[in-house]
């Protein structure tokens, strides 16, 4: 479609996953990051998030955020991207970081450039539900690409564990305002929040490039200002990563949702996607109850998906299912 072929993806992949060590630690000891990991067999979720991008960008305009020091993990599912496309930070420095440099480089090759972040570590049942969506939010870029418009999912349980968008008015373009986030309620307040219309906050996103690189200036210009210059030096010197490699041992560790997107709920807009089996891996709980809602679905119905090549058909490193089983974990 015309209208998207400024739209780019931009997978979120440099996380180490501390907080799912107890799962993702291999036969030699080694925590393996759980974007690496597969659900329960199969595509790693970061190969699930990839082809979540290829639903709304060709390859050629899909690009994944990755750690150097991941490089083992995810040479072999990015082997057919284009070498540029994978965009290896020196270090994680937190999820600003990450997404300033993705947006940044991004930037370099199309100026005008739309954007949909995707985080690697999400598992979805009704992956054609969900791609609907992060095609509407594309398209709304193209109308007005000035505020992010962010993807809340329609709970299917008040969850104490996830954040949420309370939305505010309707917009012309269908879309909503944001009235406010509200991060891990407990469970009390988020019965209250599920009754009154608020969505879980998948942290899945759009934005024009250039609206948000501006965002980020504002809040934090010190560290806009040392990148930019940073890829103008290695730029300069045929394309080595030294300066970044040199800046990245003294950046702070800046999360993207505290930093930046809590203070645009102004200029921030959020349209829903219908439940979708949406599930956020972040902790071995969350894997749990996602388990077992998978058992339940698979007695029930089938997954909902639709062909699309895959990029490779290495499987992931580590099952988060069959370690669950081997360790006996309490859901």
């Amino acid at each position: 479609m015309r209208s998207r072929q400024r739209t780019w993806a931009l997978v979120l992949a440099a996380g180490d996953g501390t907080r799912l060590a107890t799962l993702t630690t291999d036969a030699n000891g080694r925590a393996v990051p759980k974007q690496f990991c597969s659900l329960n067999g199969g595509r790693s979720l970061l190969e699930e998030a990839v082809q979540r991008g290829r639903r709304i960008v060709p390859r050629e305009r899909l690009c994944v955020i990755v750690a150097a020091d991941h490089r083992r993990y995810w040479q072999r599912t990015l082997w057919t991207l284009p070498a540029s496309n994978a965009i290896v930070q020196p270090r994680n420095c937190g999820t600003a970081n990450g997404i300033l440099l993705g947006v940044l480089r991004i930037l370099e090759r199309d100026p005008l450039a739309r954007i949909v972040f995707l985080p690697a570590d999400h598992y979805v049942r009704d992956e054609v539900a969900l791609g609907t969506s992060l095609r509407a939010a594309a398209t709304l870029l193209t109308r007005n690409p000035h505020g992010p418009v962010l993807v809340g999912i329609e709970p299917e349980e008040a969850d104490p564990e996830l954040g949420y968008i309370v939305p505010g008015a309707l917009r012309a373009d269908g879309s909503q305002s944001v009235a406010r986030f509200v991060e891990k309620p407990e469970a009390r307040l988020a019965r209250e929040l599920l009754a009154s219309g608020a969505l879980w906050n998948s942290f899945i996103f759009a934005a024009g490039g250039p609206a948000l690189l501006g965002m980020m200036r504002e809040r934090m210009p010190d560290v806009v200002e040392s990148m930019a210059t940073a890829i103008a030096r290695d730029s300069r010197s045929g394309g080595r990563s030294a300066a970044l490699e040199e800046l990245y041992r003294e950046l702070p560790l800046i999360d993207f949702s505290r930093a930046v997107l809590q203070d645009t709920q102004g200029k921030a807009r959020v349209i829903k996607a219908p439940a979708c089996g949406w599930s956020d891996l972040g902790t071995p709980k969350r894997v749990a109850d996602t388990l077992k809602r998978l058992e339940h679905e698979r007695l029930e119905r089938p997954r909902i998906t639709t062909r699309i090549p895959s990029f490779t058909t290495a499987p992931a490193f580590i099952s988060l299912a069959a370690q669950h089983a081997r360790l006996g974990l309490a859901g």
